[in-house]
């Protein structure tokens, strides 16, 4: 099959969620021998990635029309240059979805979480994402989602049922640690917290409870975001010299972090599957995770939930702990990810899926 990827800010996968998707997805449709186009806002050295071709096409650099202006943008190249399948990203997308149908082509669209949550988004973008949810329910041949919960959310709000497939990751730990040392880091000497600097996603709590605790070890907070200067400037107001926060790392370094943490605090309170999350507990990180109904499916009870009252206790908590209880915490955290959220087994679902969609398409 020709299957189109949109919505994303395109591979390789340097920013989010959506990004680290698109990457493994299609690096693996392409590995099976489809041919594979990935619609990309951010250009990458090389017209093509991993034999995926790069469709590059403009945007408004605005907080509230960056998505929908790409994705609108890249829709009507897609109409002019056909695909049996078209995969869209992101709830937002769902007015799209019906124009490729038109043409022929089969359409999926993978909503996310539950977007209109976000505290980024003012009246105006809630709602637009509100009545994504319901155009999403027919605008497209399929919908996907990617944790339980948001699956039982579209049964019970519009009695449309979807297809659930996860995100993926790998379990496997990596050994090198050549980043470490440039961040003032040491294996197992650090908590880590890898995501967007946005205020649903609570790394300000993140760095407040840590630094309650009284320890030589340091915090690593990974991250950034485009339009979220003032909470990001309230982020990096610490004279704390434990917490370091050195912005994006992607690919290598990130893999560094994540295999040689002591514990990997997880903080995010929308969304669906958080890939961030997964691939911690693949790489057999000890898990700290805010209790929400998403973050418990993903987590499976491996690891030490928390509330927003109750983060510094159990950071503590995992300090006193033993190298034995830890080491056990981190087996199953890994078990886990190998038995349910492998990237070869979501890739598997995703092409039953489009082969699916072309057998019914006239």
């Amino acid at each position: 099959m020709h299957i189109a990827i949109l919505g994303t800010r395109g591979i390789p996968g340097r920013y989010g969620g959506f990004e680290t998707f698109a990457d493994e997805l299609a690096r693996r449709l392409v590995e099976r021998g489809h041919r594979v186009s990935v619609y990309c806002r951010e250009r990458h050295t090389e017209p093509t990635y991993l034999g995926s071709e790069l469709r590059y096409l403009p945007t408004i650099r605005h907080k509230y029309l960056d998505t929908i202006a790409h994705t609108g943008f890249s829709t009507a190249h897609l109409l002019l240059h056909q695909v049996d399948v078209a995969l869209y990203c992101n709830a937002a997308n769902a007015i799209f979805c019906w124009l490729p149908r038109l043409f022929g082509m089969s359409v999926a669209l993978n909503v996310d979480g539950l977007e209109r949550h976000r505290k980024k988004w003012n009246a105006v973008a809630k709602a637009w994402y509100r009545i994504s949810e319901w155009l999403a329910t027919f605008c497209p041949n399929a919908i996907v989602t990617d944790a339980a919960a948001i699956e039982q959310y579209y049964r019970d709000q519009y009695q449309c049922p979807s297809t659930m497939i996860p995100y993926g990751a790998e379990p496997r730990r990596v050994e090198s640690t050549a980043i470490l040392p440039t961040l003032g880091l040491e294996p197992d000497r650090y908590f880590l917290y890898v995501t967007r600097f946005e205020p649903e996603n609570n790394p300000l709590l993140v760095r407040e409870a840590f630094e309650t605790l009284h320890t030589p070890m340091k915090l690593a907070l990974i991250g950034d975001a485009p339009y979220a200067a003032e909470y990001i400037a309230r982020i990096r107001a610490t004279k704390d010299p434990r917490v370091v926060m050195p912005g994006y790392i992607f690919g290598d370094g990130y893999q560094e972090l994540q295999s040689h943490c002591y514990a990997y605090v997880h903080a995010t309170e929308v969304g669906g599957t958080h890939p961030a999350l997964i691939e911690a507990m693949g790489r057999g990180a000890l898990i700290l995770y805010l209790e929400t109904a998403e973050n418990s499916e993903v987590a499976g009870g491996i690891g030490l939930p928390f509330t927003f009252d109750t983060l510094p206790k159990v950071m503590q908590r995992a300090l006193e702990m033993s190298a034995e209880e830890r080491a056990d915490w981190q087996r199953l955290a890994t078990r886990r990810v190998r038995e349910r959220y492998s990237w070869d087994a979501v890739t598997s679902q995703y092409e039953a899926l489009f082969r699916s969609l072309r057998a019914l398409s006239p």
